[in-house]
């Protein structure tokens, strides 16, 4: 008998709710166990365990997806894999070997496929895989033994309001710096990020927008999207930096404006004092897939793109070319797609 559950797909927002099922696997004495799917989504942590001291943790966030034929697959999962590694390379954590990561993400879905919003609802199953640096250990120093974790949730859109443009403010804080975690999903940047977005939030604006840490003259994310604008000589364009998570979103855009909508791309330089070159712009996500930016308010002024009520259309198209190829509807590039 299928078990029935009472949610709202049409309603749902980015909130956590507990689904059945997680898996869960330890690192000690060198070597991971087996791993297993567990009921429990209590983590239990020694008080000395260095995620709670020292921040040693890192995660990913990807999505399961429902197609019109009923199917779940799983977008680029390799490359939130890949990703992975090297935040957990970078915090000094052991290796999940991809074979791994992904199987535990496959598994996860399976066991709780009745969360999975149907197609058509505009909601997905997000996967949330984590390590931590637990073990007793009180010294400033790599953690003993670890835990990784997957549990997912069904989610709606990031942002409320979906594809309606919203509005961003500049922060004045920096999220983080070159040679520091800013390329790496680690907890660190999120909690560097609070106080920004609550005074944003506080301010009227859906989030803020992050400046480069060494000359406050260039965009660098969007809160905790990536930021992309489109020229008015319809070029993609979308910031480079050595402390900007590489978004897998970001890049599978990047791709898309190219070899389907035809633009010239690239990854360069966006001058805060040059927002009058682009007729659109967006944040984009795994969480908020495509936010589209309405306006940006800096130094008093809103520089408004192509509107702050109607999502423009270089903007849809991607939207909607890169949710056609999750949800099914559309034939990705080669290994885009993992079918359960």
């Amino acid at each position: 008998m299928t078990k029935e559950i009472n949610i709202n797909w049409e309603t749902l927002g980015f909130d956590y709710i507990k689904t059945d099922l997680r898996y869960i696997s330890f690192w000690k004495d060198g070597k991971w166990d087996d791993g297993k799917l567990t009921e429990d989504n209590t983590l239990h942590l020694g008080e000395a365990s260095p995620c709670l001291h020292y921040g040693q943790e890192c995660f990913e966030g990807l999505k399961a997806y429902r197609t019109k034929s009923g199917e779940i697959q799983l977008f680029r999962v390799d490359q939130n894999a890949k990703r992975f590694k090297d935040s957990c390379g970078r915090l000094l954590m052991p290796e999940i070997p991809t074979e791994t990561f992904i199987q535990a993400c496959i598994d996860v879905v399976k066991a709780n496929e009745v969360y999975l919003p149907p197609y058509g609802t505009g909601g997905s199953l997000y996967l949330r895989p984590i390590m931590l640096g637990i073990g007793n250990s009180i010294a400033v120093k790599p953690a003993t033994e670890y835990v990784f974790t997957v549990f997912c949730m069904p989610v709606g859109a990031y942002f409320k309001g979906g594809m309606t443009p919203v509005n961003f403010m500049i922060s004045d804080y920096d999220r983080a710096a070159c040679y520091g975690t800013g390329q790496h999903k680690v907890g660190g940047n999120y909690a560097a990020s609070l106080i920004a977005h609550d005074i944003a939030v506080k301010r009227g604006f859906a989030d803020c927008i992050y400046l480069d840490p060494t000359t406050h003259t260039k965009i660098e994310e969007v809160g905790a999207a990536n930021f992309f604008g489109i020229t008015r000589d319809n070029r993609f364009i979308t910031p480079i930096s050595c402390s900007i998570l590489p978004s897998i979103t970001k890049y599978s855009l990047l791709y898309l404006a190219e070899n389907i909508l035809g633009l010239k791309v690239s990854e360069e330089d966006v001058f805060i004092d040059e927002l009058d070159m682009f007729s659109e712009a967006g944040a984009c996500g795994t969480a908020a897939v495509i936010t589209p930016i309405g306006g940006i308010e800096y130094h008093n002024r809103l520089y408004v793109f192509y509107s702050e009520t109607e999502v423009g259309p270089v903007t849809r198209k991607l939207y909607d070319t890169l949710t056609a190829i999750q949800l099914g509807d559309l034939e990705g590039p080669e290994g885009w797609i993992t079918k359960l």
